[in-house]
């Protein structure tokens, strides 16, 4: 059951009332909002809800590391990579934007109550596109991630599965123009990656997804099973069985470190 935050007005923003990032995306629906909508650069630092340990630091140090740097960050208040980047731009003493699967006036997760909190006095932002008092149901936390992506200027996604539903908040990115970026190591994300994502494994790196200018492909190190496959390759190796062989590595490794090595050697062409 979602539980409801302490008073705080939420605003009615109709079409014509948008902010002007919205306008410019064309998005046609009310949003409700409780604080103010980001003006400036923004990134959508999203992800799994089942995130490892690791995968919620990385999102916490790439959201503190851009907030200290004059950029919002927004994500969907979820647990897992989306909390920690709520988390990481609060802990660089900026604000950011949660979007809810639900009204503005209810928290869920119950256990992000005083996250939520914390957003607002900061000065950051709940919005959603659905007014106060609407519960939470299958389907709405897909369809808040259109309002994600349409708000940022880039989407980061920093550990999914292929069925995580931060992949949809990519894919409206990218129809939408943004600049789409993952880091890689988890099979969501490498799908990402080899669909032609830019590369993030430092905070430094989203610095210049954010910038427009992301790192070239060809300068992202492969990790050393991905190295063992491609001297696999390179030796000869035709075939994941052949590969396996090889390294002595498991098929789910080799599978893992392909699309690693396709964007080396496709960054490598002239």
């Amino acid at each position: 059951m979602a539980n409801c935050i302490p008073p705080v007005t939420t605003v009615l923003l109709t079409p014509d009332r948008l902010p002007p990032r919205l306008q410019a995306a064309g998005w046609k629906r009310d949003v409700y909002v409780r604080g103010p909508l980001p003006e400036g650069p923004t990134v959508a630092i999203v992800g799994a809800r089942a995130a490892s340990q690791l995968g919620m630091d990385r999102a916490h140090a790439v959201a503190k590391h851009l907030t200290a740097r004059g950029v919002h960050v927004v994500s969907g208040g979820a647990l897992g990579i989306d909390g920690a980047a709520h988390r990481g731009a609060l802990a660089a003493g900026g604000t950011t934007t949660v979007v809810l699967g639900h009204g503005p006036d209810l928290v869920y997760p119950t256990r992000h109550a005083r996250l939520f909190q914390q957003v607002i006095a900061a000065g950051g932002a709940l919005a959603s596109m659905w007014p106060d008092g609407t519960a939470p149901h299958r389907g709405m936390f897909l369809r808040r991630n259109e309002l994600i992506a349409t708000l940022a200027d880039a989407v980061i996604v920093i550990e999914a599965d292929v069925r995580s539903g931060s992949l949809s908040t990519a894919a409206a990115g990218k129809r939408l123009g943004r600049m789409i970026a993952a880091w890689p190591g988890s099979r969501g994300c490498e799908r990402l990656l080899a669909a032609g994502a830019a590369f993030v494994e430092s905070a430094a790196d989203a610095e210049l997804v954010v910038r427009g200018t992301p790192r070239p492909v060809a300068a992202a190190c492969l990790d050393p099973v991905a190295q063992q496959v491609r001297d696999a390759i390179e030796a000869g190796a035709s075939g994941i069985d052949a590969i396996v062989r090889h390294t002595g590595l498991a098929v789910r490794a080799v599978l893992r470190a392909l699309p690693q090595i396709e964007h080396s050697c496709r960054a490598r062409k002239p």
